[in-house]
């Protein structure tokens, strides 16, 4: 029988030994996006004055909305980065937690193959799929 955790009466349905594995993971994928958001961020300053090149000419209007294109897209990928950051704070709770595995909604335990692919989702497949379903309804 695995060595399960049990906290609040939950029961994560990996060992301590499964759970530091994805552990492991969840702790590289927050750095990762950290990383990338600190890049977005000094990417998205570091032309606070764009609108003059060295040379002290005005560029040209193309070029300017190009650049401020850049920095919207820039700032809507730090946004979802942070999105999916919280997400993953979530799971690494969960795995304090002892609940890392289950679905918060319905509490079934979630595939290790949807684990391995998004390690921080929270809903079994079935559920997101009713999600996905109202959703479009």
């Amino acid at each position: 029988m695995p060595n399960r955790k049990v906290t609040n009466g939950q029961n994560s349905p990996f060992d301590k030994k499964e759970l530091e594995v994805y552990e492991k993971e969840l702790n590289r994928l927050k750095e990762d996006i950290l990383h990338d958001i600190k890049n977005m961020h000094e990417n998205t300053n570091s032309g606070d004055n764009d609108s003059k090149d060295l040379s002290g000419h005005v560029m040209h209007m193309a070029d300017v909305a190009t650049d401020m294109y850049d920095k919207e897209f820039n700032l809507g990928l730090a946004s979802k980065d942070r999105q999916v950051l919280q997400e993953v704070e979530d799971a690494l709770q969960r795995i304090k937690e002892g609940s890392y595995g289950l679905c918060i909604a319905t509490g079934k335990p979630i595939s290790k193959a949807r684990l391995k692919a998004i390690p921080y989702v929270k809903y079994c497949l079935e559920y997101q799929e009713e999600l996905e379903k109202k959703r479009r309804q």
